[in-house]
Formats: C-alpha cells, structure tokens, sequence
C-alpha cells in the first residue's frame, strides 16, 4: 500500500504542469502596473527569454536594499513604469544610476 502512495504521488510531482509566469509584452501597461500594486511583488517575464521581480515599494524587498525604477515593454507600449526591482546599494553600478 505504502509504495502504490509513494509511486503515485512521484508520478503526479512529475506530470504536474508547470505555472506560467505573467508576461508584461501580453498584458497591457495598466494591468501590469495594477498587478504589481495589489501583490506588492511579482515575478513577471519581460521577453521569452528575460524575467524579473518588481515591487511597489520597499516594504517588499530586504532590509539594506534600494529601489530602482523598472521600466519594461508591454502589449501597448513599449516602455511601461510597473514599479521598481530591488537593488544592493553597495554595488559600483549603483553610483551611476546603472
């Protein structure tokens, strides 16, 4: 009985589907900035290739951390203010706005 359980749930870990992630490119600005705002941190894709997270404010990344303005591409336009990605201040790039 214990390995019909145990195969069974091994099958359904494997099969299981995989969560796609929001796309900004097949959403429109406004959804993609309204997604942001009542999750406070989302993981969303900017290209097929490309990914990152973007939060409200500062409440959602670690202590020590800064923001930096995130501009990506979406269904509309090509460069929609969603939020902000969370940054290591203490980094050289940081100094220049990089």
């Amino acid at each position: 009985m214990l390995r019909t359980v145990i195969v069974v749930l091994a099958t359904l870990a494997i099969t299981a589907p995989a969560v796609a992630r929001p796309a900004t490119y097949r959403m429109t600005c406004a959804k993609a900035q309204a997604l942001v705002a009542r999750q406070g941190g989302v993981v969303m894709d900017t290209s097929r290739t490309t990914f990152d997270r973007y939060v409200a404010n500062l409440r959602f990344c670690m202590p020590g951390q800064a923001l930096k303005p995130e501009w990506v591409p979406a269904r509309d336009v090509a460069q929609c203010f969603v939020g902000y990605t969370c940054i290591d201040p203490d980094r050289d790039w940081y100094r220049w706005g990089f």
